[in-house]
């Protein structure tokens, strides 16, 4: 999925049965896990590309404590490449999945799954050793629907008695409602990013 709004037009279609659960998986720390495998890269890239892939992703270095590190594998958190790199190797992976049992629907946003289940907490379990199973770095947690709802990205998706999907804005049982004081002495541009008057 590209985003939220995607996801939302998404679900409309969907029906839940009675005997349905709604899954979300997440990787853990997929950035800092991913393999940097330049193999994966040469299925979409060659020349010049590749060459830059393999600069960028072999040359992280960081200091702490005085000492310099470089990181061997993962990609760095906050580089622009980190998320391509991370959405490569999430294709790659579902390739490899072989499931026996799989659920009516996958919905991937990076390194979160939105996902149908329809065979009962057993086989989920199952599923999710199976997951946990297909690459040694790799390593998945799972939440299901708590009173028919689901907390997926910034939403809160709730089952309807009919099957279909609704959805609203989903916050953190630490969201505080504090935005940034205009006065403050942050960046200009951070505080347009929550002034509703500076958008176009």
């Amino acid at each position: 999925m590209k985003n939220s709004t995607e996801f939302i037009n998404t679900i409309k279609s969907l029906r839940v049965g009675p005997g349905d659960i709604m899954v979300s998986f997440d990787v853990v720390s997929l950035y800092i896990m991913v393999p940097v495998g330049l193999r994966l890269l040469e299925r979409h890239f060659d020349g010049d590309v590749l060459r830059l892939f393999h600069l960028v992703l072999t040359s992280s270095y960081f200091k702490f404590g005085g000492q310099f590190y470089e990181q061997t594998d993962g990609v760095a958190m906050g580089s622009p490449l980190s998320p391509v790199i991370a959405n490569f190797f999430m294709e790659h992976f579902e390739e490899m999945d072989g499931a026996t049992f799989k659920p009516l629907c996958w919905f991937r946003y990076v390194d979160d799954m939105f996902v149908i289940w329809p065979l009962g907490p057993g086989k989920l379990a199952e599923f999710l050793n199976h997951l946990n199973s297909i690459h040694e770095s790799i390593q998945f947690t799972m939440e299901t629907e708590k009173n028919g709802h689901l907390p997926f990205l910034d939403i809160d998706i709730h089952r309807k008695p009919d099957g279909s999907l609704v959805h609203k804005v989903y916050r953190k049982s630490t969201h505080t409602d504090f935005y940034l004081n205009s006065n403050s002495h942050h960046h200009p541009s951070n505080k347009q990013a929550f002034d509703p008057g500076t958008q176009g």
